[in-house]
């Protein structure tokens, strides 16, 4: 099989790759290349990888660390939510349509960036850094499904700890996930995530029905950029920024979820073909589609959960903190705004999502951790039965090592704020790595338009500033305290 990011495409140095086979059968498979959807509906059916994403999106960021943004700032930081999820779904697109096109995975694409520091390119090794405190956020996701379980259960005057729940789903998710099945994880993603995702939106509007109604000037005044009130929540705006919208952990998975659905293996790994183009650009569409797709959904779970934050728990001064507390005070957004029956609908709710977040995120995290083999040379690329058997096992691992990270923390909220800030520390590495990688390694004939060119640029000088942010307030202001 003929590797996709082979000529016109320049290949990697000399001294970097030659002992790896370039023959990748988990990113294109033979036989699979066929003319793309040319319409919108046909395009409807190709969806599939932004199920997955969404999935791991609305979750923990959106149930935790937004609906305590909005508690916390009361519409003075409306602005910075709509921000932070609109401003990460381009590179989401653009690093995806690179992969599809070479046939490189995400971890092989960051390992043609210039400057290699032994056997891999320094993003690399910045991954695995980042491996340590991403699992940490793991840990809280999986603390927030046991907690939200434990408080579905109090509601039936059924008394379970929240630790033994914790426990459960860690133990549960290790069989589903042993599986490997990446239909049967979009089969258990897209209900839960749609049905919270309305109920969410069905009490955002509920709140203008009742004593919580708020002006339009009010929710207007969110839109004005507040940089004294930002500073003040710091730390809490940079981890939900790093949480919500998509993270960078679903940037990276995203490409593979995009790889196990065959878009590399649809546009065919023969580029002198002369259909090779047009079927790029047609499956660059359905690409572009899934993301938007994922986009939309995004924008319509984690704005209500601000303006619920902001309208209900501000307004009653109480903000979510603490171990098992944060669930019940978070169930207010919905008791209060379709009455005290909706804390059943809450409860539920509130389990499937961060349930849905522990199955989507870990899954993702599994399909990446073989490729850390893969280019540390440790096995050859072409093994697919190897790779898929070090998934496997991986995913059977890592909840129980996620459920041990979370009994050595004091509260599950802490670690979700350090995947948090940890993912917003690592989006500019993304952003300029898919700058880069366009510019030197992609086909010319498939290259955005300028248009996204300059906004990926600015997205990337953003997100780099962002970073310094997290450092300053997170490590340096902490130090000198």
């Amino acid at each position: 099989m003929t590797d996709l990011a082979s000529s016109p495409v320049p290949e990697l140095p000399p001294d970097s790759d030659e002992n790896v086979s370039n023959a990748d059968p988990y990113t294109v498979r033979d036989g699979e290349a066929h003319p793309p959807p040319t319409t919108f509906a046909g395009r409807l059916k190709y969806l599939g990888p932004s199920l997955i994403v969404t999935g791991a999106v609305i979750g923990s960021g959106e149930l935790v660390l937004t609906t305590s943004l909005g508690a916390a700032a009361g519409w003075s930081l409306l602005w910075w939510m709509l921000l932070s999820c609109w401003c990460k779904s381009l590179v989401q697109a653009e690093i995806a349509r690179y992969t599809i096109a070479s046939g490189d995975t995400y971890l092989r694409a960051l390992n043609r960036l210039p400057g290699r520091m032994g056997p891999v390119s320094w993003p690399v090794w910045l991954n695995l850094i980042a491996y340590v405190p991403i699992t940490m956020g793991m840990g809280g996701i999986l603390g927030g499904a046991g907690q939200s379980l434990a408080f579905f259960a109090s509601l039936a005057d059924i008394t379970i700890d929240g630790t033994v729940c914790t426990a459960g789903i860690a133990v549960v998710s290790a069989i589903i996930l042993g599986t490997g099945s990446y239909r049967w994880l979009e089969r258990v993603m897209l209900p839960a995530v749609l049905v919270f995702t309305l109920t969410t939106l069905i009490c955002s509007i509920a709140m203008q029905f009742t004593e919580f109604r708020t002006p339009l000037e009010d929710v207007l005044g969110g839109m004005t950029p507040d940089v004294s009130l930002f500073v003040s929540l710091a730390v809490l705006a940079l981890s939900a920024y790093g949480y919500t919208g998509t993270t960078a952990g679903d940037i990276s998975a995203y490409t593979y979820w995009c790889i196990e659905k065959g878009y590399p293996s649809f546009v065919g790994s023969d580029r002198t073909a002369p259909e090779w183009e047009s079927h790029a650009r047609g499956w660059m569409k359905v690409l572009q589609t899934d993301v938007w797709f994922a986009l939309i959904i995004v924008t319509c779970a984690t704005i209500p959960y601000y303006v619920l934050g902001a309208g209900v728990l501000n307004r009653m001064g109480v903000v979510p903190e603490g171990n098992t507390e944060t669930i019940s005070t978070l169930s207010n957004i919905f008791t209060q705004t379709l009455g005290p029956w909706a804390v059943w609908v809450f409860g539920i709710g509130a389990f499937l999502i961060l349930f849905s977040t522990v199955l989507a995120g870990m899954g993702a995290n599994g399909r990446v951790f073989p490729d850390y083999l893969v280019e540390l040379r440790i096995f050859d690329r072409s093994n697919l039965a190897l790779r898929k058997t070090i998934i496997r096992w991986y995913l059977v691992a890592l909840p129980i090592v996620a459920f041990v990270i979370y009994l050595c923390s004091p509260s599950f909220v802490v670690l979700i704020k350090i995947g948090g800030l940890a993912s917003a520390s690592f989006l500019p590495i993304q952003a300029g790595a898919t700058i880069w990688l366009q510019s030197k390694k992609m086909d010319p004939r498939i290259l955005p338009r300028r248009f996204t060119r300059f906004a990926l640029w600015a997205i990337f000088l953003f997100e780099l500033v962002m970073a310094a942010l997290v450092v300053w307030f997170v490590v340096l202001a902490r130090s000198g305290n």
